[in-house]
């Protein structure tokens, strides 16, 4: 089980690697909805081993998101476009697969939304780099719940 611990740590590490020289647009991973996947498999010693998260999404504001995609259908388009609205100003955080920025979000987002696990994994794809985000910037989406 190290070995493929290992494996996957390397894999990643150079997909995301290859991925940032080759783009110039800015994306989110489809690596982070992977990470988020596995992390109760991954193994404690793996999760350990990440830095933490430089942003404070227990802070963020998940209206965005939780507004758009709502259940039992949960339309897909809706909630893909709400999980880029609320994602994409983070994506370089997200994209730090040495972090632990993409587990955080998710787990924030599983408690304010109170998805099913793997809901954005499943529905939100849009090609081998990931999800296509706009250019957009951290600030405006860095408020803070009262």
């Amino acid at each position: 089980m190290t070995s493929l611990s290992h494996f996957l740590f390397l894999f990643l590490f150079s997909f995301f690697l290859l991925t940032s020289l080759a783009s110039s647009s800015t994306s989110l991973s489809n690596e982070i909805f992977e990470i988020f996947e596995s992390s109760g498999s991954a193994g404690r010693a793996l999760l350990q081993t990440k830095k933490s998260c430089s942003v404070e999404f227990e802070f963020q504001n998940y209206t965005i998101l939780t507004s758009q995609c709502k259940g039992p259908q949960f339309p897909p388009v809706a909630c893909c476009n709400g999980f880029k609205d609320f994602a994409c100003p983070f994506a370089d955080a997200l994209n730090d697969m040495a972090s632990d920025c993409a587990m955080v979000m998710f787990n924030y987002i599983n408690i304010y939304g109170n998805y099913p696990p793997g809901l954005f994994a499943n529905m939100c794809r849009e090609g081998k780099l990931g999800l296509d985000c706009p250019i957009v910037h951290e600030a405006t989406n860095n408020t803070k719940l009262t």
